[in-house]
């Protein structure tokens, strides 16, 4: 056996490290890459019709059309109904930049240090406690997950139903439903303000709610050719799936 490829870490820092993947998977792999690893206003209240500046699905449309590329900084909350009381059960942090269809940094800075990396053709998950790579063929696994909601092409009514959901906390939400029965996730709801994206939030099969908050969105950065481009850290173990 190559003993090269394991890591015997203590049980605590084993189960930090499942934590981590479990959030990853949550957020960026919901569908065709949920065999890797994939997330406001915390309460979870019904989305209430109401009035604003432009509808949510006109606003989404012309993001779409004109943001080509992007980058900003988020907050991920994970909320679990507690005996009907929402309860928020982990919180994470850090940044990320874009570049449609298909290429994407997404990095966790706090609490513990992990990127998710596209370049357009591969995935890339890099554990830097762990100093693990996982790696896996991009192909069209965007599919219908959240990522696709940020990351993929400009066609989401191909994999998603999409309609009105009202204003909530300043925001028009629109509804993102997978048409695909291949996730985990039941719906996805976007909250735009000014034609921007600013919180998103996945309601799983499971009963619970990732809801992310972006901050500092620029849209169309100058980003640089290989600004996607993924090196193995140097000793990192990689494991091809």
């Amino acid at each position: 056996m190559d003993n090269s490829r394991h890591h015997f870490t203590p049980r605590g820092a084993r189960s930090q490290a499942k934590a981590r993947a479990l959030n990853l998977r949550r957020m960026l792999m919901a569908a065709g890459l949920s065999a890797l690893a994939v997330a406001g206003a915390i309460a979870i209240t019904a989305l209430t019709p109401g009035r604003a500046q432009a509808a949510a699905l006109d606003q989404f449309k012309q993001f779409v059309s004109s943001t080509q590329s992007a980058k900003g900084a988020f907050t991920q909350r994970m909320v679990r109904n507690d005996n009907g009381t929402a309860k928020v059960v982990n919180t994470s942090s850090g940044s990320f930049v874009f570049s449609r269809p298909g290429k994407f940094i997404w990095t966790y800075q706090k609490p513990y240090e992990q990127v998710i990396q596209a370049d357009g053709e591969k995935l890339f998950i890099y554990d830097k406690d762990l100093n693990q790579v996982t790696t896996k063929k991009l192909g069209n696994a965007l599919g219908s997950s959240p990522a696709a909601i940020l990351f993929g092409s400009n066609d989401l009514e191909k994999n998603f139903t999409l309609k009105e959901a009202g204003t909530k906390d300043g925001l028009e939400w629109l509804q993102a439903v997978p048409k695909s029965k291949d996730t985990t996730f039941d719906s996805i709801g976007i909250g735009l303000k000014n034609g921007t994206p600013v919180a998103m939030e996945l309601h799983d099969s499971f009963g619970q709610v990732s809801v992310l908050s972006f901050d500092s969105f620029e849209k169309n950065p100058a980003l640089k050719v290989n600004s996607f481009s993924f090196t193995i850290p140097k000793g990192a173990d990689v494991f091809e799936n």
